[in-house]
Formats: structure tokens, sequence, C-alpha cells
């Protein structure tokens, strides 16, 4: 581990555009009554970390696995080996910015500011789970798997990291406190594949997870997809898996939420369902714990549904009650009649951060420019949605009785960003396809490849946190830098005010966040109690390899100059950038987010990265390149303590 005590690595130029502040957009309440039904506990899970394997590959049909969709199995090559595809439809089919669409036409322009010198103070930076980890978890029994989708939390002394789909906990001071455990083993599942040919055990995704103050409860939430042991192929059955602690080094106590929407053990009955509670999400309030979905049916005419939101007893988990009681809002047609998408719930620095409005009240916030949203590709929007759940109080009662509302707030428009371009480098596993008899040495298809672009995300609300009465949000978008589109970042300060039976809320601040020749992506703000904080990204483009980077972030003010924690240090090489071996040249995978978590006046952040590089030479040799990588994928990522 490289650690980098108080110094700041370096510093590039920011740019901050901030429009002028406008009203609210108008208020609207929920019309469809909730589904309240019970989870229940399903036994106890310990960390024990398993035996890590060799990570080599045994087949490619065995191998590759990107996070499966609800349209999966019309999405996947032939041949590929892959046994889930993207999820959003958004992200797969969305126009691109730059391609004639008119989502080019949303971008504000901007300008590169001067270079400043002072900032947040780098405290600690230490490398998480990588690639090789994740894949050699567990014996060797992993399949290899892009993106990381990187939950981070940190309390009680402790920062834990989960990912696709491994977990790991640090002390405070970046030390391991013991070794990686995958998390099909974790939540008490048969391994995803025992090689070399077989049974398959459950898809295990969309790992994420927060510190509660009140209660100081670790939870940790995952998506399950049950597939069939002897094939691998998905079943259309999931459901949501929740693990809460005291301490993340002992007993987790276990639940499950059936996600399936069909009936299926007590799920509500939705339209078009079998159905997928894809990209989980989760937050706090004084008393509620509370988890948000994207709904999309398997099949049939619609391609997606809306966002669910699910709200508990945050004291129930904390006791390890049997049964818990849940709430469940479906949000179809409750945005002036389109359906909520990524409604993400927020978190609070510290306790006394909640909001005591109507009787307790959880903000959210969400986009509406995805094609979830508005049914059209490659849309443009000016205004994002603010939700309230208020009554959160009676969550601790035996009959809960919370009530939804939204409201839209007006913004600078916002649209699709551009894949992110990165600085030339060696790219081993690409240039190996390109060889036929480096390709025929590894049993890789040979097909001429140039170096993959990296996705940068559709235009949904990342990681919120509600502070000082206002909520901080942002997102990935379009931003025309001298004369040139490139992915940017739109944050947002609002201020809400929930009322009994509906909410207002009015834009505090804004702006778009970019670099010349660069590209900024999937951001997530932390914010102190005090209003200080930082806004981690991934920094890649003409002259940066993916790098973990983080701008300064004033609760007041915004989004300030950017800093790099660590400089990548070579391509990101993945099997998704590579239409051979399953990918999509149009969706090369990375991400789908990062992570804050607030320690005292202090922010851990976590984002993904490129820790390592070799030639092609050295990959023919020894494909893990010193045991840095794998044969078929070498992301990275990086834990960052700051110093607002």
């Amino acid at each position: 581990m490289s650690w980098h005590n108080r110094r700041k690595l370096s510093i590039v130029t920011a740019v901050a555009v901030v429009a002028a502040l406008t009203p609210l957009a108008g208020a609207s309440t929920a019309s469809a009554a909730p589904a309240g039904r019970f989870i229940h506990k399903t036994g106890t899970a310990a960390y024990r970390p398993t035996p890590t394997g060799t990570g080599a590959p045994a087949s490619l049909s065995t191998e590759i696995r990107q996070e499966a969709g609800p349209d999966a199995a019309s999405r996947v090559p032939s041949g590929s080996g892959s046994r889930g595809s993207d999820r959003s439809l958004a992200r797969q089919h969305g126009a691109r910015a730059g391609s004639g669409q008119t989502a080019t036409s949303a971008a504000a322009p901007s300008r590169p500011s001067a270079i400043t010198r002072g900032g947040p103070q780098l405290l600690a930076s230490f490398d998480g789970m990588n690639h090789r980890s994740q894949r050699t978890a567990n014996g060797g029994n992993q399949f290899s798997i892009e993106p990381p989708d990187q939950g981070l939390c940190v309390g009680g002394g402790h920062v834990v990291e989960a990912l696709n789909d491994v977990f790991r906990v640090y002390s405070a001071s970046g030390t391991p406190q013991t070794g990686v455990i995958d998390l099909n083993t974790f939540f008490g599942y048969p391994a995803q594949f025992v090689r070399p040919s077989g049974p398959f055990g459950p898809e295990v995704t969309d790992p994420t997870c927060l510190y509660d103050p009140t209660t100081r409860t670790f939870f940790l939430v995952v998506l399950t997809l049950d597939v069939d042991p002897a094939s691998g192929d998905l079943l259309l059955t999931n459901h949501l898996d929740i693990a809460v602690a005291q301490d993340p080094l002992g007993t987790w106590t276990k639940y499950s939420l059936d996600s399936t929407d069909n009936g299926n053990a007590g799920s509500p009955v939705h339209p078009h369902c079998p159905c997928l509670g894809d990209y989980p999400h989760i937050g706090v309030d004084s008393h509620g714990f509370y988890i948000t979905t994207n709904e999309y049916p398997w099949s049939g005419p619609v391609s997606f549904n809306s966002a669910q939101i699910y709200a508990f007893s945050k004291r129930a988990f904390a006791r390890g009650d049997a049964d818990i009681q849940v709430t469940q809002f479906d949000t179809t047609g409750l945005d002036k009649g389109e359906p909520g998408f990524t409604v993400w719930p927020a978190q609070s620095p510290t306790a006394g951060q909640y909001s005591h409005e109507a009787d307790g009240t959880e903000y959210f916030l969400s986009s509406n420019a995805a094609p979830e949203a508005t049914g059209v590709d490659g849309s443009v929007s000016n205004t994002i949605v603010t939700w309230a759940l208020s009554d959160t109080e009676s969550l601790d009662s035996a009959s809960p009785n919370p009530r939804l509302t939204n409201t839209r707030v007006h913004v600078t428009p916002y649209a699709l960003p551009p894949l992110s371009n990165q600085k030339v480098g060696p790219f081993p596993l690409g240039q190996c396809l390109t060889d036929p008899a480096c390709s025929a040495a590894f049993g890789l298809p040979n097909k001429a490849q140039t170096e993959s672009p990296l996705d940068s995300n559709d235009t949904r609300m990342q990681q919120v946190t509600y502070a000082n009465g206002k909520l901080y949000g942002a997102l990935d978008t379009v931003v025309t830098v001298e004369g040139r589109k490139v992915a940017g970042v739109g944050w947002y300060i609002v201020s809400p005010d929930a009322h009994p039976h509906s909410v207002s809320a009015h834009l505090a601040n804004q702006g778009q966040l970019a670099l010349a020749g660069a590209n900024l992506t999937y951001p997530a703000i932390g914010l102190n109690a005090d209003g200080k904080g930082v806004m981690a990204f991934t920094l890649v483009g003409d002259n940066y390899y993916p790098s973990a980077a983080y701008a300064a972030f004033d609760g007041r003010t915004g989004a300030g100059s950017i800093f790099v924690a660590k400089a990548g240090v070579g391509p990101q090489d993945g099997f998704t950038g590579y239409d051979p071996l399953g990918g999509s040249p149009a969706r090369p995978r990375w991400g789908d987010y990062g992570a804050t978590a607030v320690d005292g006046g202090n922010i851990w952040i976590a984002s993904e990265y490129i820790g390592q590089s070799c030639d092609l030479a050295t990959f023919e040799a020894d494909p893990s390149c010193g045991l840095t990588r794998t044969l078929l994928a070498n992301w990275d990522t990086r834990i960052s303590l700051i110093k607002p």
C-alpha cells in the first residue's frame, strides 16, 4: 500500500459555472397508496475471509460477467459467455453527446479557471480492493466482473469497502483488519461458479453500505438474483439482502426483501412483473432506514416501471427484530405523470443534521432526463426532483404511515455525457486480441482493437447528502469546455421544506464542474456538520489515465478546484471495452458509482482508478503483470481521507 500523509499530490485546473437561482417548479403529492408487509430475519453472517485462488481462467464461457439486466438475454453477444449484461436502457441506448443528437445543446459554456494551490488536505490515501482481489477471492471461484460499484461506510474506527463482489474492513489508518471475503460467502450462498464445471451460485451485485450514527449500526445492502445452479441462467426472481452489525468484524444479522413485485414472497403485484429491483441505494434519518431501486420488467411491452422506495424502522434493524415492517412506495406517474428514476435517499453527517419537519422527514433527489423517466433517448432536462417522505416517526410504531410528496426544481439544462477518452498508453489485453499469436496463446478471439474510452454514466443522480437544512447532489452531464464537449458534473444545492402533505423547494446554488481536455465522472459529495466537504470522482482524459480525484466543496458556494488523491498509471484495459469479449464499444463499463463517508470533521472518499500498467511483452509472459491484474481486467479502487 502506498501512503501520502498530509500531502496534496497534484492540482489541476477547475471550472464552476453557477446559474442564477430559480424558484421551485411546483409541488405534487403521491397518489398511489403505499404497500405494507413484513420482512424476516434469515440468519447471521460473519466476517470470515476465504482462501485466494490463482485467477487463471478455465474458459471464456465461464469467466466473464457484466451486471445482469432485465433485457440481458437480448443483448448478450453470441458466444460471449456472459450471464448478464448492461442494466440500464438509458446507458445502453441513450444518444451520446457529440453524436449529432439534441443532447449536445444542453451543455453550458465553460472556461477553465486559474490554478489554485490552497484547498482540502489529503491526510491519508491507500489502495482498496481491485479486480484481482475480486476475481481470486473464494479460492478463485469467482467471475471476472466489471464495474466494481464501490460502496464505502465508516464508523467506530472501521472503514468498510464493498465492491462487486467482495468485502473488506480496514482500520482508520488504512490497515486491512482481515483478508478479503466474497459477498456470496458472506451472505451464505454457494460460490459464484465452482471451477471448473459448476455449479453456479446466485448473482450478488450492486453493493452499498452506510454507518448510522444514531444506532451505531452498519448497514450493507446487495441485490441478489437467483440462478439455475446447473446452467447459471437467471431465474427472474431476485431480492435485496440486508445485513446489519454494530461491529463489522463481528456477527451481522441478515434480512431478505423480495423485489420481484409479482406477488412473490409477499411483494405487491405490479404491471409487467416479474421485475428486477436494480441499483439499490440507501439512506437514514432520525427514525428510518431507506432503500430505493429502479424496477425493470424482465419482459413485456415496457422496459421500465419506476423507482421503488422502501421505508423501515432503523431501530428495528439495530435491535435485530425477527420481523420488520416495510412500507413500499411505487413512484409510477408521480413526477408530473412520469415515473421516478434513481430516487437517491439522503445521508447526513451527524444525527443532529436530520430533518424533524412534518414529524420527521427523509429527503431524496432524482433527475429526469434519462429515457427511463421520459421514454425518449438522448433527452435533455432543466429540472431535478426533490422528494420528501414525511411522518417517518411513525416507522417506529405498529402502524407506519409515512407520506411521499415531491416537487420539481429548475436547473441549468443537463444531458447525457460523451464517453471519456483516456491518455494513450499500453493496453495489453486489447493489443493481445489484435495479435493472432497472443490471442491464440490465451484462447482469446482475434480482432483488431483500439484503446477503449470509459463509460461516463448517464444523467442519474448520484450520492445525496442532507446537512444544515439543505440537500446536496450531483450527476454526470455533457459540458462544453473550450469548444469541446466533455464529461462533467452538474452539482446542486437545494433548500427543501416539508409539510404534512406536500414539499416545497428552491435552488440555493448550482454549477457545472469540468476540465479542459479531460473528463470528470461518477461524482459523490460528502459534507461535515460545518458544511465543509469534498466531491469525489474519476478524472480521465488527454493527459490523465483514470485517476482518483476530488474537488473542494463548500456548503454555500459549491465546487471549487480539483485535486488528485492518486494519479492513474495506465489505461483501463478491461473486457467490457472490447467487443470480441462481449463488451460494447458504446458502453465500456466504469463506476457505476463512487462514495463518500463522513468521519467527524473529515471526509473519506472512494473512487475507481487504474493503479497498474504493463506492456504487451510483459503481459504475454505473465498475464497477471506481477499479480497486479488478471487476464481480463485491471480496475483498481482508491480510498482517501481528506480534511476539508
